[in-house]
């Protein structure tokens, strides 16, 4: 009998529309003998648009969670930054085998993977407010190991780009945070992740284009009606399913 993977996908926002915006992006990707459940915050911030969003949202989440990480196999962090969520998961589960991912490090790990520094290809992120420019840009650097903080760039007269690392092209945003993805006129929405994703293929050499927030998802063929099929899109919340996935079934 095939075993039956128990996964959490978490919204540490208090927004449950978002939430319910995930099942059916999730159930798209077919993985069969599992069953996911869906936890929304049940306090805190309904939209995450700065690190202090992100900082307090955790704080707020992991009362919640502590009793759920028995009953599941692994965990799904889905808001586009370097969430705290994800550490404090690892240490819950010390030595349980019950990976927790963040939706931020499966998608640059995608971008890594689709993007061939031989052939001097780069991936980029589009997001949602400017301040996640500069955020998500040096979140970048210390997963690549780039030296350089968005900061200095700019000093410099450079873009929003992670210096010393050939495969990033950088992070373009919509000006729209969160929930006005879903809020504000849908023309509008479609028209601002046009208009970024547009201002990213022009630094040039960009194969790959990550989808920066789990509000985005399904906003997917947007991006394609811009730039082509000739250009990935990786949506996070796609790729941390994925990610997860193959940690779980490998027993890792």
């Amino acid at each position: 009998m095939a075993a039956n993977f128990r996964l959490l996908i978490i919204n540490p926002n208090t927004t449950k529309s978002m939430t319910d915006g995930l099942k059916p992006l999730v159930d798209s990707l077919g993985y069969k003998d599992t069953t996911y459940t869906y936890f929304t915050a049940p306090s805190g911030p309904s939209s995450i648009n700065n690190n202090d969003d992100v900082a307090s949202s955790a704080r707020h989440c992991l009362p919640a969670l502590e009793p759920l990480v028995g009953a599941h196999d692994g965990f799904l962090v889905a808001c586009y930054s370097e969430h705290p969520l994800v550490p404090a998961l690892h240490d819950l589960c010390a030595g349980a085998r019950k990976p927790a991912v963040g939706i931020f490090e499966a998608s640059v790990t995608a971008g890594l993977h689709l993007a061939s520094l031989v052939r001097h290809e780069r991936f980029g992120i589009v997001s949602t407010g400017k301040v996640w420019e500069g955020l998500l840009t040096e979140a970048v650097g210390r997963m690549l190991g780039s030296s350089s903080s968005a900061s200095e760039e700019e000093e410099e007269g450079g873009t929003s780009s992670a210096k010393g690392n050939p495969l990033f092209a950088g992070v373009e945003t919509t000006g729209l945070n969160a929930t006005e993805l879903h809020d504000a006129p849908q023309e509008e929405v479609r028209r601002k992740i046009k208009e970024a994703a547009r201002r990213l293929m022009g630094r040039g050499n960009v194969t790959v284009i990550i989808l920066g927030c789990a509000g985005m998802a399904g906003m997917d063929e947007w991006v394609r009606e811009e730039v082509g099929e000739g250009v990935r899109v990786v949506d996070g919340v796609k790729a941390g399913v994925g990610v997860l996935q193959g940690l779980v079934r490998a027993r890792f």
